[in-house]
C-alpha cells in the first residue's frame, strides 16, 4: 500500500496520515479520529473504523478485539432546525 492511499474517503486521511498518529501515541480508533479526522464524516466511520482498528492492530501487536471504539451518538430522535429557532427556555416550539 502506498503512503498516500486515502483510508478516509470522508475526510481524505491518508494512510500515512494514520500511521503517523498511530506512532504519535493513539492506540484507539477513537484517539485516531481525534488526531486526524478519520471517521468524522459524513459516514461516521462505517467505511473507514475497521481499516484504523487494523492498522493500529499490526502497528502496535494488539489483538484487534482489543483495539477500542468510539462511543456512537446517534441523535435520539431527528429535530427540524425552526423547531430548535423557536425554543425558549427548554420549551418546545408548540410553547410559544
Amino acid at each position: 500500500m502506498s503512503d498516500d492511499l486515502v483510508i478516509c474517503r470522508c475526510e481524505e486521511v491518508t494512510r500515512e496520515e494514520i500511521e503517523e498518529a498511530i506512532r504519535d501515541g493513539a492506540r484507539s480508533v477513537d484517539s485516531v479520529k481525534r488526531r486526524t479526522r478519520a471517521g468524522m464524516g459524513l459516514c461516521q466511520g462505517k467505511t473507514c473504523a475497521r481499516m484504523v482498528a487494523q492498522m493500529i492492530s499490526q502497528a502496535t501487536g494488539t489483538p484487534p478485539a482489543e483495539i477500542a471504539w468510539p462511543n456512537s451518538r446517534p441523535p435520539v430522535r431527528p429535530i427540524k432546525v425552526g423547531d430548535l429557532a423557536a425554543m425558549r427556555g427548554g420549551g418546545s416550539a408548540d410553547a410559544g
